[in-house]
């Protein structure tokens, strides 16, 4: 406990970030040109970051692994990006989006930090709108907002089902101004492989150019890590398949804790495995569930066509579980009930592991709101047919369309079949009220750090966090910390720690190709996944967990001993870049698994089996486990628990109900 420090501002809940604000030190415009910035990852945490530290006019180094900033994987982002700004008039404030979120989390989460996220939400819009971000309209011109769930207001803005990329683009704009006007350095196609620590401080990062294969050092005065979640340590995941964990695991191992790494988030809405061959699962944006109704037939077993089942055989499970949020439950209530009805033999499909997204409905009601504001007073069931497909088509068309294309299958004639995925990590790098790290000048934003989002994370609440941090965030905390660097140089790049975190990267590269072993790097990855999803997945037990550590260790010493590397290091090779990864995953995916054996509980994505309801809801535990686990990296595969206590001050702990 003593080695954490929040740092969470004195006062009133509602005052303190702008009490904060007022009082924080400042570095003047003349001295933020001496001091450089590092900050590894373009996507929306680390493009916002990186151009607004610039337009402040500090010295800035980016640092991404694909070919260009823009193709980050927040792009894959579809539903939308939460704010409370109640364009509804629905009775959203600042407070209930604060609320609904920490309840959303399971009451994992620090109360100040979500707080904070919230006030700043509505200025994310405003910085969108101004940046050119076509989010959709209504008629009147006024930005249009949708359901997503764990909420009961509308409070989701959204660019179709692309609000991923069109953010995206808005922070890389801005981002290449800066580039352009010469206050950004960006480096495509390189990889960060070490973090460099000097005297107890973080002063650059050793990166790996993947063209060339050549290491590089980088000093800088302080470093942001806005890399990511590490979802791909499942293999099958929704995330993109360079998406790794290798920044983060390399500053663990250099001090920085590690917080709650086993919550990780199962997304409901996910296109269900079709067989071994895949590498990685697609999202159906959580959107879908504002218009589509989730059900499987009444009947265990049954194999008859979606179409060919009459309403009154078909099981709504989710409105008849929860009615007062029926399909807008949160992700980690809606997986868990899609689990349980497969698990029970209600499953559809030729796996019987997915259930039906039917927009039957939806369709029918939006084409009588069409048909009457086109003057037809008795429309046909056809008219109604073609106008509600219009309507579905203009919210979700794109999602639509790439349904069809994986599936071979029309989901305007046919319900969508969806299944729980890894979706999002809760988890990630311990960070205090400044986003700081337990490391002096190492931050950590967006995914990257174990959030605001407790045990769950919010549907649409990803977006906000990445800007938020980046935007409007870190530009004022990181002063606290530079304001009292101003004196310090630029280090030498010569130092000993650089030349010594460089030796270690290499080290390891040379050990990868020294193995020379028979099997392939995806071969690993496939088994760890297996392990995790089986036993550290939707549902842990005890028995599992402890299994699966000694399988992950045993994997781990095989990997070792008999992975093969083919290629050369001073070369493009992704194989050597997917080596390096899959060796972080298997050394991450242990502590996942210690960490969800020491927390006996459930809260949030984070489901033990010993620890439900009699009607199979999650137990949580607040006398025992209201707190973030912090694990610091002691060396040799050892770890060490420090607790961060969680107080409640504007919220009274309840037990979650949805219904």
């Amino acid at each position: 406990m003593s080695k954490l420090d929040s740092k969470i501002p004195e006062g009133p809940l509602e005052q303190k970030w702008e009490k904060y604000k007022s009082s924080v030190a400042l570095v003047n415009p003349a001295n933020k040109r001496s001091l450089e910035v590092i900050v590894v990852g373009s996507g929306l945490a680390g493009a916002s970051a990186a151009s607004s530290l610039a337009e402040m006019g500090y010295k800035v180094k980016v640092f991404c692994f694909q070919d260009s900033a823009r193709r980050a994987h927040s792009i894959a982002a579809q539903g939308g990006i939460n704010a409370a700004k109640n364009y509804q008039n629905d009775g959203d404030s600042t407070y209930r989006l604060f609320y609904d979120t920490i309840k959303g989390g399971d009451y994992r989460a620090r109360e100040a930090n979500v707080y904070r996220l919230a006030s700043v939400s509505a200025n994310i819009i405003d910085q969108c709108v101004a940046m050119g971000v076509p989010l959709a309209r209504e008629y009147g011109g006024m930005l249009s907002n949708r359901s997503f769930g764990g909420t009961q207001v509308q409070r989701t803005f959204y660019a179709a089902g692309q609000t991923g990329q069109q953010l995206l683009l808005g922070a890389y704009s801005g981002l290449q101004r800066q580039v352009g006007l010469g206050t950004v350095e960006m480096y495509t196609r390189h990889e960060m492989l070490e973090v460099v620590n000097i005297e107890g401080k973080c002063r650059g990062i050793i990166a790996r150019d993947l063209i060339s294969g050549k290491l590089e050092r980088h000093f800088g005065h302080a470093v942001l890590l806005c890399t990511g979640g590490y979802g791909n340590v499942f293999y099958l995941s929704t995330n993109a398949m360079g998406s790794n964990v290798t920044a983060a695991w390399k500053a663990n191992k250099k001090g920085a804790f590690f917080g709650n790494p086993c919550f990780t988030q199962i997304h409901p809405t996910c296109i269900p495995v079709s067989g071994d061959h895949q590498s990685k699962l697609t999202l159906m944006s959580e959107s879908l569930r504002n218009d589509g109704r989730i059900w499987v037939p009444k009947k265990e077993g049954d194999t008859r066509k979606a179409n060919e089942i009459p309403e009154e055989e078909r099981d709504y499970y989710l409105e008849r579980r929860y009615p007062a949020f029926g399909n807008l439950v949160p992700r980690d209530v809606a997986s868990r009930a899609a689990k349980e009805r497969c698990d029970a033999g209600f499953g559809v499909g030729n796996s019987k592991m997915a259930v039906y997204l039917d927009f039957k409905a939806a369709i029918a009601r939006y084409g009588h709101t069409k048909a009457v504001t086109s003057g037809i007073t008795n429309p046909t069931a056809e008219q109604l047919k073609t106008f509600g497909k219009l309507v579905v088509e203009e919210k979700y068309g794109n999602l639509f369309e790439m349904y069809e294309q994986i599936t071979g299958e029309n989901p305007y004639e046919l319900p969508m079949r969806i299944y729980p995925a890894v979706h999002y990590t809760m988890g990630g790098l311990w960070v205090d009220y400044n986003l700081m790290t337990t490391v002096p000048g190492l931050y950590a934003l967006g995914e990257a750090n174990f959030s605001d989002h407790g045990a769950n994370r919010l549907g649409a609440s990803a977006l906000m966090q990445g800007l938020a941090d980046g935007y409007f965030v870190i530009p004022y905390t990181i002063g606290a910390y530079l304001s009292k660097e101003i004196a310090t140089k630029a280090i030498s790049t010569d130092h000993e720690a650089f030349v010594t975190a460089e030796k270690d990267a290499q080290a390891i590269i040379d050990k990868l190709f020294a193995i020379k072993g028979t099997k392939s790097v995806d071969h690993f990855h496939k088994r760890l996944g297996k392990i995790m999803w089986d036993k550290c997945g939707m549902a842990r037990n005890e028995k599992g967990l402890k299994e699966a550590i000694a399988e992950i260790r045993a994997l781990r010493e095989e990997f070792w001993k008999d992975v093969r590397v083919l290629g050369s290091a001073n070369d493009f090779n992704p194989e050597l870049e997917k080596a390096g990864r899959v060796a972080d995953f298997i050394e991450l995916g242990e502590l996942m698994c210690m960490d969800a054996l020491s927390r006996s509980e459930s809260c949030g994505g984070h489901f033990r089996e010993e620890s439900q309801t009699e009607e199979g809801e999650a137990l949580r535990k607040d006398d025992e486990f209201a707190y973030v686990s912090a694990w610091e990296n002691k060396g040799n595969h050892t770890y060490e628990l420090h607790k961060e206590e969680l107080k409640f001050e504007a919220i009274k702990i309840a037990a979650r109900s949805y219904k």
